[in-house]
């Protein structure tokens, strides 16, 4: 893990001296699928960044409160950050909320650093099951945005 963050803070530290200055309180959102991640590599991700490294992370659970509203903070986040650290798992793609994220921070032109939980960049795809429920604009921008994260390289494991 703590390569994994050097890592990651060198991809922050590229992001930071490419991006102009925002008023966004995070450098890093994380996107991932809360059933998949959330009490295992996401938990003790965001809490490396932040207590070890003082990276200013945005991870729904820990950066939101009561009476937040859900989406306009998530966007709000996105659109400030410099990096999305997209942690792909098994019902990733079951997920309108990670696909739209993940979309979101495509479409911003953000850093992207994939982390592949217990599942192969091959079996990531917009699940037939799930299509009929969106627009064929939906599907494109989320079909594109997975095959962007798919194709970019994974930091090197340790």
């Amino acid at each position: 893990m703590q390569g994994s963050v050097r890592k990651l803070r060198g991809a922050i530290a590229v992001a930071t001296s490419t991006t102009t200055t925002s008023t966004c309180a995070w450098d890093v959102f994380i996107n991932h699928c809360g059933v998949d991640t959330k009490r295992n590599i996401v938990g003790l991700l965001h809490d490396n960044l932040v207590a070890k490294h003082g990276i200013p992370t945005f991870l729904d659970r820990s950066s939101m409160k009561a009476g937040d509203k859900m989406i306009p903070k998530i966007e709000e986040a996105i659109d400030g950050c410099k990096v999305g650290v997209v942690v792909l798992s098994p019902r990733y793609c079951h997920s309108y909320f990670c696909l739209h994220e993940l979309a979101l921070l495509v479409e911003a032109k953000k850093r992207i650093v994939p982390i592949f939980f217990d599942v192969k960049s091959s079996q990531l795809r917009v699940m037939e099951n799930i299509a009929k429920y969106y627009s064929p604009q939906h599907l494109q921008r989320f079909t594109s945005a997975l095959n962007e994260a798919r194709y970019t390289v994974e930091s090197p494991r340790d």
